[in-house]
């Protein structure tokens, strides 16, 4: 007895080992947190440095905009966080408010993504960086018994089209997404 757990251990410990040096399936490379755009939902923290009244966390709300402290309402729609600070910083020195601001912005919180179809737990999730749609299935709970593993359908934020993606550690998803795992056939 002792010899077959001591045969099926080094077994299991070669096939790890070999595992660990497979390369990944290639796949489409994950948006950079830089080409991010804003958009309905994003939780944001402006800070303008030196000035806490001009700085605090704002919510974008649903028309793509964001309300700031003497600055007013502005449209972040097509926005990424480095083109909003241009724009309040430039807002800023325009109306004589602050002499050389320096404005940073970070999302705190982005807009959830969806899984839809043959998972365990379909609904509305919180989109974290780099996730992955095996992430995403794993995240509702997994596949059904009747569900499709080898590839799903995302609907981009803003498109109306679906778009049949191959499962792959590097498939991502992004803020917004909606996946939707098909039913298998057989």
């Amino acid at each position: 007895m002792r010899v077959v757990f001591i045969i099926g251990s080094l077994a299991l410990a070669l096939a790890t080992s070999a595992c660990s040096n497979m390369p990944l399936p290639a796949g489409p490379v994950a948006a950079r947190p830089a080409d991010y755009t804003l958009a309905a939902g994003d939780k944001l923290e402006v800070t303008t440095f030196g000035f806490k009244e001009l700085s605090g966390d704002i919510l974008v709300a649903a028309d793509d905009t964001v309300s700031l402290p003497l600055v007013g309402s502005m449209s972040v729609r097509g926005l990424t966080s480095r083109d909003l600070e241009g724009q309040i910083t430039a807002l800023l020195v325009q109306r004589d408010l602050v002499k050389s601001p320096k404005v940073s912005i970070q999302v705190t919180q982005y807009r959830p993504f969806f899984v839809l179809g043959e998972v365990n737990q379909p609904g509305k999730y919180d989109f974290t960086n780099g996730l992955t749609v095996a992430q995403a299935i794993a995240t509702a709970r997994g596949i059904t018994y009747r569900g499709k593993l080898k590839n799903v359908f995302i609907r981009r934020e803003g498109s109306n089209v679906e778009v049949p993606i191959e499962v792959t550690a590097s498939a991502p998803v992004h803020p917004g997404d909606t996946v939707r795992v098909g039913e298998r056939y057989f």
